[in-house]
């Protein structure tokens, strides 16, 4: 129900202004969340609740193929779905298949064609036919678009911005999304991308990390992610995340996770509640922040389950959970959509709405990918509905810059849907560039949302091959 402090009064000014109050160009009513019932798909009709919120039954029973997604499914399907995604996963997909339940189970399966629309199956589980075949990948797309590897202090540590650093822990995750960023090192290899993999022993690799932020005291900040920090064994986690907050100089930890939303349960056992109230009790005492980072992209993601973990995790005394979803065509494209996705993560579940990154120029994305105009006006459509602190911000993650909120570009050429970005910190490649903060850095738009001139502009400069 739409509720307001002077409900009388406000009709009565809508009227007088000519019009009614449920004119705006968003209403906001408060949507209960649900747990749609995985009984009724077929091949889950006799799982039980208590089978249901295990982690375990939960990781075993992934869908990783079509035949798997067969046994689950039923005759729900078509044929032509298959098809289309056995035909995606040999030519397109840059990630393999890996959805838990808890994703699979928050897709509309009513009928074939609502399960092709339903903006979850369209990220997490991508059939060919989604894919643009005109410019499918952006001439200047690439496996590592962020450049994060060139930027690694030791490996699997990023240090691009000055006071922080990325650690990835791991290259695994419990759900893989088909736009995934780190797609060249992140899940098992596919028929189109060849995995790099880390060379290092992850014990050694750990440590090496820690011992970088041991004899660099400028960076503050530490985002530990992955792949998912969920994967890791929770002994390993909490024994690096507790050696960070010896480190005098780290002041925030932020804990990366999808499986918040794509498996709560994992975050709901009782090993995992205990370590993380060991951990915010330790931070307490020290005066460091520790956050979970989590990605939910639409509403319907957002469920009872996501919203027990979320206030699990608070309850054990970190400092906040918060969203980092990704702008997405076809998923949450909409100033609606993403209004929607706020409102269910604030009220709902107590998730702060944070981020919303552009899609990143990867191989295979242009179907995903909005250009900055586009980003532009989603951001102006939702300003005003949440509270400031809540109100997510739309960023574009500029190659060699960093996140840039998508109204801070220098320059704009639209014809060729190029956009020019300046920055004011050097990374560590740029230790002795005299123009790296005066250099203007570039991002591209999709070839396909240009006007005729500047699609032509492009085949001519690809010589003739699109995507």
């Amino acid at each position: 129900m739409t509720t307001a402090l002077h409900p009388d009064r406000d009709a009565a000014a809508a009227t007088a202004a000519g019009r009614d109050a449920s004119a705006q160009p968003y209403l906001y009513r408060r949507r209960p969340l649900e747990e749609p019932d995985w009984r009724r798909l077929p091949g889950w009709r006799d799982v039980t609740r208590a089978e249901w919120e295990s982690a375990q039954w939960q990781r075993a029973h992934c869908v990783k193929n079509p035949r798997q997604l067969r046994q689950v499914m039923g005759d729900l399907l078509d044929e032509d779905f298959y098809t289309d995604l056995d035909r995606d996963r040999t030519e397109r997909a840059t990630m393999s298949t890996l959805l838990p339940p808890q994703m699979l189970n928050t897709m509309d399966a009513s009928s074939t064609e609502a399960f092709r629309a339903d903006p979850v199956r369209r990220y997490m589980l991508p059939v060919f036919g989604d894919r643009r075949t005109d410019w499918p990948s952006h001439p200047l797309a690439a496996r590592d678009s962020l450049h994060e590897a060139e930027m690694w202090a030791v490996e699997g540590l990023t240090h691009r911005y000055p006071t922080k650093v990325l650690a990835e822990l791991l290259p695994t995750c419990p759900q893989y999304c088909g736009h995934c960023t780190r797609m060249d090192l992140v899940g098992n290899s596919t028929p189109t991308v060849d995995k790099h993999r880390f060379l290092v022993k992850p014990p050694d690799r750990l440590a090496a990390m820690l011992d970088y932020l041991r004899r660099t005291p400028g960076v503050r900040d530490v985002v530990v992610s992955g792949g998912d920090v969920a994967n890791l064994p929770w002994p390993r986690l909490e024994s690096f995340v507790d050696a960070l907050l010896d480190i005098d100089n780290i002041r925030d930890i932020r804990l990366a996770t999808k499986a918040l939303m794509g498996l709560p349960q994992h975050w709901l056992q009782d090993e995992i509640r205990a370590g993380m109230e060991r951990l915010a009790a330790k931070a307490h005492r020290r005066g460091v922040q520790i956050a979970i980072h989590t990605h939910v992209n639409a509403a319907q993601s957002v469920t009872p389950l996501v919203a027990r973990a979320a206030r699990a995790m608070l309850d054990t005394g970190i400092r906040d959970v918060r969203n980092q979803g990704v702008l997405l065509r076809g998923v949450n494209d909409s100033p609606a959509a993403l209004l929607d996705l706020s409102f269910a993560l604030l009220d709902e579940a107590g998730i702060l709405p944070y981020y919303l990154y552009m899609c990143d120029m990867i191989p295979n994305s242009e179907h995903w990918r909005l250009a900055v105009w586009e980003a532009q006006e989603l951001q102006h459509a939702i300003m005003g509905y949440l509270p400031g602190f809540a109100t997510p911000r739309i960023v574009c993650d500029v190659p060699y810059v960093g996140k840039r909120w998508v109204h801070q570009l220098a320059d704009y050429d639209r014809e060729r849907g190029i956009s020019y970005w300046t920055k004011n910190y050097r990374t560590g490649l740029e230790a002795a560039d005299p123009d790296a903060l005066t250099r203007r850095y570039e991002y591209h738009d999709p070839i396909h949302t240009l006007p005729e001139s500047g699609r032509a502009w492009w085949r001519e400069r690809s010589g003739g091959l699109q995507g």
